[in-house]
């Protein structure tokens, strides 16, 4: 430790909990080590996050936020991290109004303890994502299940967030009703932010009562325009679905298609009635199907790719991906939210990197006509050298400049997981 690195040690640990960083606090790794931070800090409290960020600010210090780390491999990897800011002791249910139906967390609560707490008063927040997750990684990754149909995603849900600036200063937003105005709306403006613009150290959501009763409703089909027909028939349906989800294995393959209804006993039963006449022939349990939810991992080294579209373009999307499929000679797993309009793709790690940049460059240029757009969220580091001449990970974003202006006002030294997204940030 060099003399320099002790003063900042010191200055830290002043703050909060500080310990020199280790390979397995590494960001990125993927097959050739990855990058570790030189200290990590584990506030406990909003102070002393804010503490910590002013130490890191002094000396200049990028910082990184960490919650469960499940999603610090989506995007590119920070090019640089002196600090990472582990929220696992800031873990708590702050508060919860359940006549409100509001509930205050800290940032580094795990969903499934949250989950917990909330199910005893017969409530929920409802985002199905990992038990693991993290309520700050949640809303930093934007991450949404199934029933992001009917409830949205984190951004939707959230009514108010206490974050630090790359500076150290406090700042908050909204209140503890969901009928509240005041102040800007920093929580739609940090969710998706991927830790680039500030620490997430509290959020507070509008909760809803837990269902009754569950019903799923499952059908397969060999056509893709017949699936394609019943994913948008089910969302537009007035049954009301709270999900509708899509698996095709591969490319060419039978598609299966899943409507999850929520409600009270006697009316979901009726309703999923209506909706196996509406899907065809089709089967209805209390259960999920084994591949509900089942938007791919990118683990191993997978390249994982997000297309976004409008349910009516569902069969135009299903199209190029075949065709890009069938050009590249791979086998892309598609699993998501369809009625939603949100399909992950999962291309194995032992696809070639340039072909793997190929199949990526082959459906922006078929799904350059569509709304939406095709973001690489994870990729060996190959995958992503060879996209680096044709948008990125990223793509066109049309928003660019705007983001780049909120980086800058943001964090103007550009500490804040500087490189995450290097096509944009």
């Amino acid at each position: 430790m060099t003399a320099d690195d002790a003063v900042i040690r010191k200055a830290l640990a002043a703050a909060c909990e500080t310990r020199a960083g280790a390979p397995a606090d590494a960001i990125g790794r993927d097959g050739a080590g990855g990058i570790v931070p030189a200290f990590v800090a584990s506030p406990k409290s909003t102070d002393e996050a804010a503490a910590a960020m002013r130490a890191a600010a002094e000396h200049s210090l990028a910082v990184t936020a960490r919650g469960a780390g499940g999603r610090l491999g989506w995007g590119a990897p920070p090019s640089r991290c002196d600090l990472m800011i582990d929220m696992s002791r800031m873990s708590s249910v702050a508060e919860h109004s359940s006549g409100d139906l509001v509930a205050r967390l800290q940032a580094g609560a795990r969903m499934g303890d949250v989950a917990a707490v909330l199910g005893r008063d017969g409530q929920e927040l409802a985002l199905d994502v990992p038990d693991g997750a993290t309520v700050g990684g949640v809303v930093a990754s934007g991450l949404a299940g199934p029933r992001r149909l009917r409830y949205g995603t984190p951004r939707d849900l959230l009514i108010g967030i206490t974050i630090v600036r790359a500076d150290g200063i406090v700042a908050r937003s909204g209140g503890k009703v969901v009928k509240n105005v005041a102040g800007y709306d920093l929580g739609k403006l940090l969710a998706g932010s991927a830790g680039t613009l500030a620490l997430i150290t509290e959020a507070t959501f509008r909760l809803h009562p837990l269902p009754a009763a569950r019903v799923y409703v499952t059908a397969e089909y060999a056509s893709a325009a017949i699936a394609c027909d019943a994913v948008a028939a089910a969302a537009n349906s007035p049954l009301v679905a709270s999900a509708v989800e899509l698996s095709r294995p591969s490319p060419g393959g039978p598609i299966r298609v899943g409507v999850l209804l929520e409600g009270s006993s006697e009316g979901v039963a009726a309703r999923a009635m209506r909706m196996a006449g509406l899907l065809g022939p089709a089967e209805t349990s209390p259960e999920p199907p084994s591949w509900w939810g089942g938007a791919p991992e990118a683990s191993g080294g997978a390249t994982l790719i997000r297309v976004s579209c409008w349910v009516s373009a569902l069969p135009t999307v299903l199209d190029a991906v075949e065709v890009a499929a069938r050009d590249a000679g791979v086998s892309a797993a598609i699993a998501g939210s369809a009625g939603a309009g949100v399909l992950y793709l999962r291309l194995d790690p032992d696809v070639p990197a340039e072909t793997s940049a190929g199949f990526t460059r082959a459906l922006r240029a078929a799904l350059s006509g569509q709304r939406g757009g095709v973001v690489v969220l994870a990729a060996p580091a190959a995958v992503r050298e060879a996209l680096a001449g044709y948008g990125g990970m990223a793509g066109a974003v049309p928003s660019l400049a705007l983001m780049r202006a909120v980086k800058d006002q943001f964090d103007p030294g550009h500490r804040m997981a500087p490189g995450r997204f290097p096509d944009v940030m």
